[in-house]
């Protein structure tokens, strides 16, 4: 049995699973409030819009805070380096999902909605979807991590890739349509494309996550 293995079936280690649980729901919430936002955005609702991307703060600054304890619990383990790093690198990893939601919600906040077609709005709405899609697979895949179910875990890390090339090609399309669209200012078409390359981190950074996964599956195996 690996050393990792061995580690995620002592009791010590469940206040750090806990932790990391409790890190990737702050981090799925972040991600539905974003979705969230930005439909109320493409109704011009102004106010659910900021009600929304107040909740992503607060899940995001949530999610940063355990981020630095489980870094303070997970060197305090008796892991070796190495395996401590992998966990390390996953967690960091997940973070960044909740930072780029937040990073998106910041640039929402500035976009005046009411200048922004429907034809865009519809556009970014179907990237979030799909980054929805990325986040929830990504959260199944720790979940079979943390369970111990291995092979079902790399099967939720092929499932986060393909809903991410998915928001990929949502992305392109998206660009396509960005390009041809008549903003009211170049300001706010620079705006808007800031908007769509952030949207497009947070599934960046869900497979990234799932690629960590992969590296923790095979050393426990």
């Amino acid at each position: 049995m690996s050393e990792l293995l061995k580690w995620f079936e002592r009791r010590r280690s469940l206040k750090v699973l806990k932790v990391m649980e409790r890190h990737l729901a702050l981090t799925i919430s972040a991600v539905e409030d974003l979705e969230r936002a930005i439909k109320a955005a493409a109704e011009r609702n102004s106010q659910l819009v900021n009600e929304c991307l107040k909740r992503v703060d607060k899940s995001e600054m949530e999610a940063d805070s355990l981020r630095r304890s489980l870094m303070v619990e997970l060197a305090k383990g008796e892991l070796s380096p190495s395996i401590r790093e992998d966990l390390m690198h996953l967690v960091k990893r997940i973070d960044m999902v909740a930072d780029w939601s937040r990073e998106t919600a910041r640039v929402l906040n500035v976009i005046p909605i009411n200048d922004v077609s429907k034809t865009m709005w519809d556009a970014s709405m179907r990237m979030m979807e799909g980054v929805r899609k990325c986040a929830y697979s990504l959260r199944i895949c720790v979940e079979k991590l943390v369970q111990r179910k291995l092979k079902e875990a790399l099967n939720a890390a092929d499932e986060v890739e393909r809903a991410e090339e998915e928001v990929d090609a949502l992305y392109e399309d998206a660009r396509r349509l960005l390009v041809r669209e008549e903003f009211k200012t170049v300001g706010l078409a620079v705006m808007f494309r800031d908007f769509l390359d952030a949207i497009e981190m947070i599934a960046d950074w869900c497979e990234n996550s799932c690629d960590q996964v992969r590296v923790i599956v095979v050393s426990m195996m």
